[in-house]
């Protein structure tokens, strides 16, 4: 358990320290969905109104996950390059058990989705969002499961593909398609049939959907999963994708590692 919690400890504290120290990383992972939600919300407020909603603040919550999915694909990245540098090799012969990398690296790309989103979260009240103490515990809670199951992908996916080339393909053909469907473009209503079969089998329309209905608990509209299903479908992401992240640490990775 000591070499677990140490091991763990440390990758966590390495990928905190390697991401603020590389700029690019930081800026692509904030500043692209942030620009999105002004340019998008401002073109669609006069065109869109849904209860007491403008667009801007529908597209708010769509924009939180938005940011900690770039934040997941720039953290979990590091991955492959620290199978390069031969660093995840050193790892893996160590006493310390392997599910200490799955932890720690989870960990480490929750915590900077976190501090990456929590400025944007915010300022929620600027555009007029109510941030009550018990809708901002639950939006933390939701938000914290949306980034360890988002950094999981990433993690699988770096752990078995061998460019970051290939995993920045893989990852903008998978999950940013993922997104667009999820309900933080447009209402879940009144969607064509194969389109809502698409949104309901979606990780991510849930956790946009419990964002909203902390952020609109009176102008969710009609179409979105009760909070307790969308809670329930997070939970299970969670733990599916650590799950995975644990079985292809130990799956004989280690010969290209």
């Amino acid at each position: 358990m000591d070499r677990l919690l140490l091991a763990s400890v440390s990758l966590w504290r390495r990928e905190m320290v390697r991401f603020y120290r590389d700029k690019p990383r930081v800026i692509g992972g904030l500043v692209p969905p942030v620009i999105f939600w002004i340019f998008i919300g401002s073109g669609l407020k006069g065109s869109f109104h849904m209860g007491g909603l403008d667009y801007s603040q529908y597209f708010y919550p769509g924009t939180l996950v938005l940011i900690f999915l770039f934040t997941a694909v720039f953290s979990t990245m590091t991955v492959i390059e620290d199978r390069k540098e031969g660093f995840l090799q050193s790892v893996l012969v160590s006493p310390a058990p392997r599910s200490a990398v799955v932890i720690g690296k989870l960990f480490g790309g929750a915590s900077l989705a976190f501090m990456q989103g929590l400025p944007f979260l915010a300022a929620a009240p600027l555009v007029g969002i109510e941030l009550h103490p018990d809708t901002l515990m639950l939006s933390l809670l939701v938000l914290f499961g949306v980034a360890f199951s988002l950094s999981g992908i990433g993690f699988v996916l770096a752990w078995v593909i061998d460019s970051t080339q290939g995993f920045h393909a893989v990852m903008n053909m998978g999950l940013v398609p993922l997104w667009l469907v999820s309900g933080a473009l447009f209402p879940l209503s009144n969607l064509p049939g194969w389109l809502d079969v698409i949104v309901k089998i979606n990780p991510l329309t849930y956790c946009v959907a419990a964002l909203q209905w902390e952020f609109f608990p009176q102008n969710t509209g009609a179409g979105l999963p009760p909070f307790w299903i969308c809670a329930v479908v997070i939970a299970l992401f969670c733990a599916v994708t650590f799950a995975l992240a644990v079985w292809v640490t130990g799956r004989g990775r280690d010969q290209h590692v």
